[in-house]
């Protein structure tokens, strides 16, 4: 880990107060996986954004926005989610949405699979969609025109772009995670 974990008693006036919202969003939707080290310090991406609050505060703003809005179905997120973290190998995100998909019911085989970069057999038609579009946006260039009109005929409009923004925050997640050398704490 290249930032060290910042106790609560140790955090600046900024940091607090980015810390008290996200310790509030955290407890009510990262509840799945290990998030805050004994004495309270916050470990995972949130560390990396106490460390540069103005920043971090704009980043917690946009998750907050993409959980509090999301149309997606959870599964379908999911999906996507641990396809970005698969491509980055980012052992954290990984480690995160592995503990959400395995209690939504997600089966050790599926994520196997998705966390090997390759795609499950057993997708619903959503999440093979879904999955095709983060699988060709994390690889770069353009989404091609036939799998974007795929999504909007799947998911229409509006859940396209969430599906988009979903990739593009993921992507931002894994890379402050990887950047950082983010650790994957133990787990139970």
């Amino acid at each position: 880990m290249r930032l060290p974990l910042i106790a609560p008693a140790d955090l600046t006036p900024e940091q607090k107060s980015l810390y008290d919202i996200m310790r509030k969003g955290i407890t009510s939707n990262f509840n799945d996986f290990k998030v805050v080290r004994d004495d309270g310090a916050l470990m995972g991406p949130w560390n990396p954004w106490l460390h540069e609050p103005g920043i971090g505060k704009a980043i917690w703003d946009l998750t907050m926005a993409m959980t509090a809005n999301a149309s997606l179905p959870d599964n379908v997120r999911q999906v996507v989610i641990l396809v970005v973290g698969a491509r980055f190998d980012a052992a954290y995100e990984i480690y995160a949405h592995i503990a959400v998909a395995e209690r939504e019911g997600m089966k050790p085989e599926r994520l196997a699979t998705l966390v090997a970069e390759l795609k499950p057999t057993d997708l619903t038609a959503e999440e093979s969609v879904a999955f095709d579009v983060a699988y060709k946006l994390v690889r770069g260039g353009t989404l091609p025109e036939p799998l974007y009109k795929l999504s909007i005929a799947t998911f229409g409009q509006h859940a396209t772009n969430e599906l988009i923004y979903l990739v593009g925050l993921y992507s931002l997640v894994s890379t402050t995670l990887n950047g950082f050398n983010v650790p994957v704490p133990e787990r139970d």
